[in-house]
């Protein structure tokens, strides 16, 4: 997959796609069915056309933090989807100051030179958010490329939304986040240095920021991780806290992975970590000896959910 950061002055094999255009934070099933009608609407690459940041920080930027996804794991999903082409456009004045007239002859047409566009029913575009799925459509026949509108979809219990899908996580609902993505929600992210607490407990810990991203239910989590760079590249199994360690004093929320039976460096690396089963809530213990025991029974617990997976 190609990623691009400009709709101007591209490769002629960065043009002629049919894309796939939104947010796509999560990367959800409602979103996979925009993606799949852009692969089926023309016979050309597969390109998505998304921003960062995502236009809500741009406009809203002391907001609390919302996002399911940074750039990279979207980048990350979007290619196991056989994305070719990927437009992440740079959301700031310029383009939040285009009319959709000019966002669609400037940036779809001129820059991008799009066969075919494919967007939710649901979606706006343009200064103010003026423009319309519909008037997406009269500005593609007028400029010369195909539009696709796709209905919302959803399950029984209503439209898949990454609102929805916060909820279930801020529940701790992992399994009614899952189906709702189509995926366990992953954490994507460099390995940083921490305190080396967990290493002198006997619990060594991979920490990961979550800076910019919607916070789960904080607490402890049996997790499926992917080093996704370094030598040791490779799937893991692991138990990960995520929280603020209230026996320490830290008020910084962090993700910090302990890897079963893996003694490898990973700082600087990559690692993509799936939350699967919540396992309990964040706590405070009387002691470390009571810490320890219950991070040994957070271990077993963790194992004997991910067996088989």
């Amino acid at each position: 997959m190609q990623i691009h950061r400009d709709w101007t002055g591209l490769p002629s094999d960065a043009r002629g796609a049919s894309v796939a255009m939104g947010n796509f934070d999560g990367v959800h099933k409602g979103h996979r069915a925009v993606i799949d009608t852009a692969r089926a609407a023309c016979d050309a690459p597969l390109g998505i056309l998304t921003f960062e940041p995502h236009p809500r920080e741009y406009f809203a930027p002391d907001a609390p933090p919302f996002r399911l996804m940074n750039s990279e794991a979207r980048a990350n999903r979007l290619a196991r989807l056989g994305v070719q082409q990927l437009y992440e456009l740079p959301f700031g004045p310029v383009l939040a100051g285009l009319t959709p007239e000019a966002f669609a002859r400037e940036v779809l047409a001129e820059g991008l030179g799009i066969a075919h566009v494919t967007v939710g029913a649901d979606f706006c575009f343009g200064q103010n958010r003026a423009g319309t799925a519909q008037t997406l459509t009269e500005l593609g026949q007028a400029l010369g490329f195909g539009v696709t509108i796709v209905p919302l979809v959803g399950a029984d219990e209503g439209e898949y939304s990454s609102t929805a899908i916060r909820t279930a996580l801020a529940q701790g609902d992992t399994h009614g986040a899952q189906r709702m993505l189509g995926h366990w929600h992953r954490i994507e992210g460099e390995v940083i240095h921490g305190e080396k607490r967990g290493r002198q407990l006997g619990w060594p810990t991979a920490n990961m920021a979550m800076d910019g991203l919607h916070l789960p239910r904080l607490g402890v989590y049996a997790v499926l991780v992917d080093i996704l760079t370094g030598p040791d590249r490779g799937p893991c199994q692991g138990v990960a806290s995520l929280g603020v360690r209230p026996m320490f004093g830290v008020n910084t929320p962090n993700l910090e992975v302990n890897l079963f039976d893996y003694s490898g460096d990973l700082y600087g690396q990559h690692l993509s970590v799936a939350l699967v089963d919540f396992l309990r809530d964040e706590a405070r213990f009387d002691g470390l000896p009571a810490l320890i025991a219950q991070m040994e029974q957070d271990g077993a617990d963790a194992r004997r959910l991910l067996s088989g997976r």
